[in-house]
């Protein structure tokens, strides 16, 4: 923890405090100062002016981003006849239907990251919505994992889609990367989910809709952006 602490102290000591950085100053510095020993994950958080007790101001949704993740994605898909054939063909890890449902409520199994589902298997799922739920797995049809088009929602996760939603404070996470990353391939996924938040700007926020933008690597400091540097 003693080496931990210097290291943390040397790498927000390459920040300047109180400054703004540009998207792609933010990004630089953080591929500079990441010094731990694996491939760290870069995240992005956004505070939102959003009264998120009010639910028209949460935000939740799903975007694909053009570089990935960096992350293998394991997928199950829960569904019959050609929606679970045209799901193993599009590469998903898993597919099943009442069997998977029991696996997960009598094993405890999670050795998957995204659930998909098609509509008719919903109610199933339900059931054991009190399990999935917690841990951000349940299927909804506005991050696009309950569908008719299980094939394109298998393709799309695989090929990094990433599903965001606002916490109580208003604060929207996500991963848009690794460090390994190039810079222009992290500026682009920074770019492309932040332009999706603007996007999803409730109509019924009011007053200054972003109060802050930073991004950081696993085990950093976080570095702030200039928002402005957004509008190009």
């Amino acid at each position: 923890m003693k080496f931990r602490g210097k290291s943390y102290k040397n790498e927000v000591s390459k920040l300047e405090k109180g400054k703004l950085y540009s998207k792609e100053e933010a990004i630089k510095l953080i591929k500079e100062i990441s010094n731990v020993k694996f491939d760290a994950t870069v995240e992005v958080a956004m505070n939102l002016n959003l009264d998120v007790k009010k639910a028209d101001q949460q935000l939740r949704g799903a975007i694909v981003l053009p570089k990935g993740t960096g992350k293998d994605v394991k997928v199950l898909v829960i569904a019959k006849g050609d929606a679970a054939k045209e799901a193993k063909e599009a590469g998903a890890d898993y597919v099943g239907d009442t069997d998977m449902i029991e696996k997960i409520e009598k094993e405890n199994w999670f050795s998957f990251d995204t659930l998909i589902a098609s509509p008719e298997m919903m109610p199933m799922l339900g059931k054991i919505g009190k399990i999935l739920g917690p841990k951000g797995l349940m299927p909804n049809p506005k991050t696009g994992t309950v569908t008719t088009n299980v094939k394109q929602a298998v393709l799309d996760a695989k090929a990094g889609k990433l599903e965001y939603r606002t916490d109580s404070y208003g604060n929207v996470h996500g991963i848009i990367g690794k460090v390994s990353f190039s810079e222009k391939d992290l500026v682009e996924n920074l770019d492309a989910f932040v332009k999706t938040i603007i996007k999803a700007k409730p109509q019924t926020a009011k007053g200054t809709y972003i109060k802050s933008i930073s991004v950081c690597a696993t085990m950093s400091p976080a570095v702030k952006i200039d928002q402005n540097s957004f509008d190009n």
